[in-house]
């Protein structure tokens, strides 16, 4: 089933963009390709990488929220946003200073992340799949697989979730970096048409 653009000059702008900068979709693909082997050799390392990451996220997140609430702190919500503020950099300091604490619930994040990726990648694919014939395979392929990966992980909490993180992040990047590597090929064979 296709879904057909409201809008087919935004549709078409956006495969010009695509078969344009083919390159850019192939490198980013070749790097997730290496970073997620990387991740799948040694996933308690690439656990613990992930968790440091998030943890920077939230702190760096959460120190910018509290300085634009106190630089609005006259404006309604000063209260909602000093909390949220406030959660995000405490998130990130128990990440940084005790990433094992925070697996556990970043395995359970993880796991509803891949739900939404796969399902998102699978209606990618499926509304793609007239634009680009050779390349939408390779993304419904990978949604499929990030909706296998999310039922693994959470058949085997909590036990998995020491080395899961990494080897099923591993997994998602190597996939999705195929994905994105056989996408840049058929734009670029789309453009050489």
């Amino acid at each position: 089933m296709t879904i057909d653009s409201p809008n087919p000059q935004l549709r078409e702008a956006v495969l010009e963009s695509v078969s344009k900068h083919w390159g850019l979709f192939l490198a980013e693909g070749i790097i997730l390709m290496l970073l997620g082997i990387a991740a799948i050799v040694v996933p308690p390392l690439a656990t613990l990488a992930f968790t440091i990451f998030l943890g920077w996220l939230f702190l760096i997140s959460g120190v910018a929220g509290l300085i634009t609430t106190f630089w609005m702190r006259k404006d309604p919500g000063f209260w909602w946003s000093l909390l949220s503020a406030l959660l995000g950099i405490a998130a990130g300091i128990v990440l940084l200073v005790a990433p094992a604490s925070g697996i556990l619930s970043l395995t359970l994040i993880l796991i509803a992340f891949f739900i939404i990726e796969g399902v998102v990648s699978i209606m990618y694919a499926f509304d793609h799949r007239n634009d680009l014939p050779g390349g939408w395979v390779w993304m419904l392929i990978s949604g499929i697989i990030d909706l296998v990966l999310a039922a693994m992980i959470f058949a085997g909490l909590p036990d998995t979730a020491a080395w899961a993180i990494g080897l099923l992040v591993g997994i998602n990047m190597l996939f999705g970096g195929v994905a994105l590597i056989a996408m840049a090929f058929q734009a670029r064979r789309l453009t050489a048409h």
